[in-house]
């Protein structure tokens, strides 16, 4: 038998359209040559406009789901998305606490694209105290970082991403797709500062799941054992790509197209 690719373990919320969520982490895991495994949170009712629903899975469900698989497989990532709830965060850090060698990517998603709450102050509370000192490395967008940090709007992201490291959190990507600018600039911080920038051009028109397709892609590439600034910058140059090949089905957001030779892009 061939040795088999890495695995890596997702634990989100499911999304029909295949933008983002659970789907999208699939595509883009299996995309770069890592074998994804999943656990459900959560389910929703969504379009490419936005989240109409959603309905969390119960913590035991959770539990279950990923012990199933923790005893069984051998597991070279986790990539964390929508938890749906502060019990299954909770229980999603007890697991990790158990298997504290393995890199563990936390897309800390809190809203929708259109605003959607997706996670309520339990659920970010328990990320901050509980999640963050488990995490490799978080991938906020400014928005995100900001409340993650508890702080102001106004808020400098440099600040933000020093009190998410305080918090535990061992690298700090801040993308830049909600700042102004006609580039988008993402940020990778460690306890010394800024450990890397990358600056790509901004896109036009609005996009379903290009958060999760890079956090996914993170997640990949440190399954096949990269640096976190190689697996970084791999992992921009696969979503910008994803995203300019990107089709629009509807009068919705623009859908990330993970398979440009499935899909013949």
């Amino acid at each position: 038998m061939p040795s088999p690719p890495p695995i890596a373990l997702v634990f989100a919320a499911t999304d029909p359209t295949g933008g983002a969520g659970l789907q999208a982490d699939i595509l883009t895991l299996a995309a770069l040559g890592c074998y994804p495994v999943s656990v459900v949170t959560a389910t929703t009712v969504q379009d490419t406009h936005g989240v109409h629903a959603i309905q969390p899975l119960d913590a035991d469900w959770v539990l279950d789901q990923a012990r199933a698989l923790l005893d069984e497989l051998p597991i070279a990532a986790f990539k964390l998305g929508v938890l749906g709830s502060a019990e299954n965060a909770r229980a999603i850090a007890g697991l990790l606490a158990v298997h504290s060698s393995v890199p563990v990517v936390l897309d800390p998603v809190l809203a929708s694209g259109r605003g959607e709450p997706l996670a309520c102050q339990a659920t970010v509370g328990v990320i901050r105290e509980q999640l963050l000192p488990r995490t490799t490395i978080v991938t906020p967008n400014s928005v995100e970082a900001r409340h993650l940090a508890d702080a102001a709007p106004s808020c400098g992201l440099a600040a933000c991403a020093a009190e998410l490291l305080r918090r535990g959190a061992r690298y700090v990507l801040i993308t830049g797709g909600h700042e102004p600018g006609t580039e988008v600039t993402n940020t990778l911080y460690d306890a010394n500062g800024v450990l890397r920038e990358g600056r790509w051009q901004r896109l036009p028109g609005s996009y379903h799941g290009s958060g999760c397709t890079l956090a996914s892609a993170i997640a990949a590439h440190l399954a096949h054992g990269l640096s976190i600034a190689e697996a970084v910058r791999c992992a921009e140059d696969f979503t910008w790509h994803a995203l300019a090949r990107g089709f629009r089905p509807s009068s919705g957001q623009v859908l990330p197209d993970r398979l440009p030779r499935a899909g013949g892009g």
